[in-house]
């Protein structure tokens, strides 16, 4: 079995007398990508620094390759760190800045300027060698400090929400640069996000915390489809939330009571087991479905037009507390107000413990 490139072991760290990480172990593979992704307060950035040699934990360890490098200072740890407001020297031409970490590596100035040029090519900026920073665009600082991280060759790669600064379509753009640089270079790159679509179009390593915790970490495709926590649920995309109580267990069904009435669904559970059923808004359907797990009817309260599909959020008739989510196709003739059926297949509610 190949040992982790990263090694977090049982990591907590104290502000003063605010815990802010808790008991973290988190194992990270070579070539990998992961996203650290929460709310603000999760404690993903804390996490980020630990690993970049800014913060050094209250207990625990860090390893990487196999050595500790809890106590080790940033520029003498086999990681680099590229923050969200880039951090370029505005004095010095794009080549400078990528040059940087070469220069205080004492690298002749040649092979600096080789090598820094090798990675502007990487990164699309190719051009920009003589150019300042306030020259370029956002997108292009952003590609900048990307080439001042790869240069210097880390083991591991941090980004500390890079694409947080840029609008929509950039973001979209760097997400799909960001990830094919990651391919070609092969480094792992650790980045922190609080946006979920970020993390399941970049991740093959999605780790969610919450309040100082691993709430759930996997390949998104799972943390998605098959979520660990109702937190993990809610925060990874978003899901209806049906709360219940296991009245019958047998042969892999269950029968669970809520609010819309006894649900018959697959799955393992001890009869009095208080669960969460999670159904995501592509899985709500809205009309009758045949040999479908019927939810009752709703008044659908808004409707919103989001290019290839509606967002349609209908309140149950039966428990106005409860809120179904569910997405339908853009040219659906649905409208605030209409009652409708709502129903799932059965596969798809997600069984959690409450």
């Amino acid at each position: 079995m190949t040992a982790p490139l990263v090694d977090i072991s049982s990591v907590s760290h104290r502000f003063g007398q605010h815990t802010v990480l808790k008991n973290v172990s988190l194992q990270i593979e070579p070539g990998s990508y992961t996203i650290l992704l929460g709310p603000s307060g999760s404690g993903k950035t804390t996490l980020l620094s630990i690993l970049g040699g800014f913060v050094t934990p209250s207990e625990g360890k860090v390893l990487i390759r196999g050595e500790d490098c809890t106590d080790v200072p940033p520029a003498k740890r086999p990681t680099t760190t590229v923050f969200q407001d880039y951090a370029l020297f505005p004095h010095m031409s794009v080549g400078g800045n990528v040059g940087f970490g070469l220069r205080m590596q004492g690298v002749d100035a040649t092979t600096r300027a080789a090598r820094a040029r090798e990675a502007l090519a990487l990164v699309g900026l190719a051009t920009a060698f003589d150019k300042k920073p306030h020259q370029l665009s956002g997108g292009q600082r952003q590609r900048v400090a990307l080439a001042r991280a790869l240069v210097i060759e880390p083991a591991v790669l941090l980004l500390d929400e890079p694409l947080g600064a840029l609008d929509l379509k950039l973001r979209r753009q760097m997400q799909d640069e960001l990830k094919a640089i990651q391919k070609r270079v092969g480094t792992a790159f650790i980045h922190v996000t609080h946006d979920q679509e970020e993390a399941m179009a970049l991740a093959d390593h999605c780790v969610v915390m919450n309040d100082g915790r691993i709430e759930d970490e996997g390949p998104p495709e799972r943390v998605y489809a098959r979520p660990a926590t109702r937190f993990s649920a809610t925060f990874m995309g978003e899901s209806t939330l049906i709360s219940g109580t296991v009245t019958k267990a047998k042969d892999g069904t269950i029968t669970v009571s809520t609010q819309v009435g006894p649900l018959s669904l697959p799955g393992t559970a001890l009869a009095g087991t208080a669960v969460a059923l999670a159904i995501r808004p592509e899985h709500l359907v809205l009309g009758a479905a045949s040999g479908a797990v019927r939810l009752g009817t709703a008044k659908v309260s808004d409707v919103v037009f989001q290019g290839s599909f509606k967002r349609v959020l209908a309140l149950s008739e039966k428990d106005p507390a409860l809120h179904f989510i569910a997405r339908v196709p853009a040219a659906a003739a649905v409208r605030p107000g209409d009652i409708v059926a709502v129903s799932c297949d059965a596969g798809d509610v997600i069984l959690l413990a409450d």
